[in-house]
């Protein structure tokens, strides 16, 4: 008899999308009352909207489908990130986004983030016969490219994202840890010669990077001295929110951008430490279930997808709420799922498609 087939949702990965949703949609709505623009909730809700339909899309299509064309989508989105250099009208001095009839923007670096993951999961896969050094050497050339062009828009906070990627997709790959150990010995030198040049000789360090990339490192360090309104301001509501927070849509302190980087904070203001308490719990979950899919996936090539997504997502949930609490620089990375914004929330529904094709279990009935 013809073997039959049915597809199976991933419980745990819908319970967390369904929390996530809820808790952006009151977040952002809380968010956009504090800088009088009451649209945004209405545009999220689109968002997700259309994200689970992209959800369905992803899985009629199936994973293989996809990868079979990762050197095609790695060139679409690279040169989308030149045609943003090169046509882009900048939006808060950052060429970051297509602007779409009038009617919203897009921002091509968040979808290269997943083009990046399939990217070097099928290179690691087409290599990993090869020596080590040459996986290395390409996955560090991919992985340049779309970083020097995000950098020029400029956006430092995706660069690190997209170096993330890499760095923890080469590390479960299985390849020899002493690369790991040359790399990170190479970037500390780097780095110390980089911050000498900022800390002791400015002018020296204004003629090599100039003068706006100074500030934007400047902007980036005001952290360490717990300096900045935004954060101040964001510290002061959170401090003072209690154990059940202020209520929903009740933050008596303005902080800029609300809706986007500091909507952690918003929350945490809005629900006090049980609240900020329960979301933890469930971002928790959820990671812990991408990386049991992980774990169970047979495929290589599938392994390395969940390493880069799930490398992804902690780093981006520990930098954003890290930031909002002053333990870590304010970079402009959202909090996945919640902040408000169209590219990242499609972005993050199309990851979430990937995954539950991973997922997805295939019954046979008889």
């Amino acid at each position: 008899m013809k073997k039959i087939y049915k597809y199976k949702m991933n419980k745990s990965m819908t319970y967390s999308l369904f929390s996530f949703m809820i808790i952006s949609l009151l977040s952002v709505y809380s968010a956009s009352n504090l800088i009088s623009n009451n649209t945004l909730v209405i545009k999220q809700a689109i968002w997700f909207i259309i994200g689970i339909f992209v959800i369905y899309l992803i899985t009629r299509i199936k994973n293989k489908a996809i990868y079979k064309h990762y050197k095609l989508l790695y060139i679409i989105g690279n040169i989308t990130l030149i045609l943003l250099l090169l046509f882009a009208k900048p939006i808060n001095n950052s060429k970051a986004w297509f602007n779409v009839f009038g009617i919203g923007t897009i921002q091509p670096s968040e979808f290269m983030k997943i083009i990046l993951i399939i990217t070097n999961a099928m290179v690691i896969y087409k290599n990993k016969d090869k020596k080590d050094y040459i996986i290395v050497l390409k996955v560090f050339i991919i992985t340049l490219i779309p970083a020097i062009l995000t950098f020029l828009q400029p956006d430092t906070g995706v660069v690190i994202i997209y170096f993330v990627i890499s760095f923890v997709m080469l590390f479960t790959s299985g390849i020899n840890r002493r690369w790991f150990t040359i790399s990170i010995l190479v970037l500390l030198l780097l780095l110390s010669i980089f911050l000498s040049l900022y800390f002791y000789n400015s002018d020296l360090f204004i003629k090599i990077f100039g003068t706006n990339f100074f500030y934007r490192i400047d902007r980036l360090l005001d952290w360490k001295d717990g300096t900045g309104m935004q954060l101040t301001n964001a510290l002061t509501g959170i401090g003072s929110a209690g154990l059940f927070g202020f209520g929903f849509n009740n933050t008596p302190i303005y902080f800029p951008e609300p809706q986007t980087d500091f909507i952690f904070s918003v929350f945490a203001i809005n629900y006090g430490f049980i609240g900020t308490v329960i979301l933890l719990l469930i971002i928790i979950y959820f990671d812990i279930s991408i990386l049991k899919i992980g774990i169970s996936s047979r495929s290589l090539v599938e392994k390395y997808v969940i390493s880069g997504i799930f490398g992804m997502l902690l780093y981006q949930q520990i930098q954003n709420i890290g930031m909002n609490i002053g333990l870590l620089p304010i970079t402009g990375i959202t909090l996945p799922f919640i902040s408000y914004g169209g590219s990242s929330l499609l972005s993050y529904m199309i990851i979430i498609g990937l995954v539950l094709n991973i997922s997805n279990t295939k019954k046979k009935i008889t």
